[in-house]
């Protein structure tokens, strides 16, 4: 097995909470990053965390780098903390609150598991 430097259960743990898919993000950032004053270029809209996000998910556990390891624990802490604590079911909630939280791959009305 090839060395990793990502716990098995931050591994997990951001696996977890971030419940939507590579292409949902992608597809998300690039609405959101829509704008009526900017057309931003489809690979650089959106939050800059989404795309380290969307960068991770494209990763082998083996090619995490530090800085992928510390976006990861920032990404499941600030998941956790939002969605007041560890029960994820499926919540409706405010619509800049749920648009937050898809901005870092996080749909809080979408299943986690």
């Amino acid at each position: 097995m090839a060395e990793t430097i990502v716990s098995d259960e931050l591994w997990n743990d951001f696996h977890v909470v971030v419940n939507m898919t590579s292409r949902e993000l992608r597809d998300w950032l690039a609405v959101e990053g829509a704008g009526e004053e900017t057309e931003a270029l489809p690979d650089q809209a959106g939050s800059a965390l989404g795309h380290q996000v969307l960068a991770i998910l494209g990763k082998r556990r083996s090619d995490l780098t530090p800085d992928d390891v510390e976006v990861m624990d920032q990404v499941v802490t600030r998941i956790i903390e939002e969605r007041g604590g560890t029960e994820m079911e499926p919540t409706a909630g405010e619509d800049d609150w749920r648009r937050a939280l898809m901005d870092i791959g996080h749909d809080p009305l979408k299943p986690v598991g």
